[in-house]
């Protein structure tokens, strides 16, 4: 490496060829899981370019602006900023979603939430009719505008309480197609929503508060507060949302993401607002995540 690169305290320079680069970001990298997939992935972005070019010409040399790129996304990476913020995006349901710093970094284990909607759509006949859902606590957007996407004719209302997180699901919905169905509403659970839905879905922050200090540190830094903390039992926006329950669904299912051993108490909550049916749905991990319950007010 040039000896001015040295001075400089860059650890990539110019004339590195690609190769070299993927190969010494991942012994940077060496404490991260898959340090050597990882590594691909930031030379790529670096290099603005994608896998499929990167594994193409791995002689090619890196140039000096993603010399520069490598050695900024490295110290992020390194300070252990997820590789999603990095990107700037997340894939959810084969899906790119574009994050911000007031969305919460959207995990594989929500889409258990698409599946169990799609199940009840089939059961209900929501495949052959027009459906109305809303979405509480939106961020990205995965649900409504997964949601929308998967059925030509649902509609959507997504809420947050942060009105750049419903910019950046705004945009997600103009990016993939679905604008023209959804609307968006700076609001905190059900709280000035108006008008009824056939299905709620909703991933609060459930996160028992004095717990948030031991979560990863990818997750405590990184993800917004507000979308990690429910409360001193972590059911907080759980209650806030089945209270009003009966004037925003009442005929339909309401569907919501748990964290661990907390099945319990949220089907617990929608039993209390005599919830007709329950249902729950495991994740890969064996996990409960999905509580649903059947409302008939």
């Amino acid at each position: 490496m040039p000896e001015a690169s040295m001075r400089s305290g860059h650890k990539f320079a110019a004339e590195d060829s690609l190769a070299d680069a993927v190969v010494r970001s991942a012994a940077m990298l060496a404490g991260f899981d898959e340090p050597r997939r990882e590594a691909r992935r930031l030379v790529a972005a670096a290099a603005e370019m994608d896998a499929a070019q990167l594994i193409a010409a791995p002689d090619s040399k890196l140039g000096a602006p993603a010399a520069l790129r490598l050695d900024e996304i490295l110290v992020r990476r390194l300070a252990h900023e997820p590789l999603s913020r990095i990107l700037g995006s997340r894939e959810f349901f084969g899906r790119e979603f574009a994050l911000s710093s007031e969305t919460l970094d959207p995990r594989p284990d929500t889409e258990v939430l698409i599946e169990a909607a799609k199940e009840l759509a089939h059961e209900e006949g929501w495949y052959d009719r027009p459906f109305h859902l809303i979405d509480v606590g939106t961020g990205t957007g995965i649900l409504a505008i997964t949601m929308l996407a998967e059925f030509s004719n649902a509609t959507a209302l997504a809420t947050d309480i942060s009105a750049q997180a419903l910019a950046t699901a705004q945009s997600n919905a103009e990016r993939l197609g679905v604008a023209d169905r959804i609307r968006f509403l700076e609001a905190r659970s059900l709280k000035g929503v108006e008008g009824s839905f056939d299905l709620l879905m909703s991933n609060p922050p459930y996160i028992v508060s004095a717990d948030i200090g031991t979560l990863d540190a990818e997750v405590r830094l990184y993800d917004p507060l507000a979308a990690l903390d429910g409360g001193p039992d972590g059911l907080q926006v759980y209650r806030e949302i089945v209270a009003d329950l009966s004037h925003s669904v009442p005929q339909g299912w309401a569907l919501f993401e748990v964290g661990a051993d907390q099945a319990s108490d949220v089907a617990g909550l929608l039993k209390g607002q005599e919830v007709r049916e329950l249902r729950m749905w495991k994740d890969l991990g064996n996990h409960t995540r999905c509580v649903a319950g059947r409302t008939q007010f």
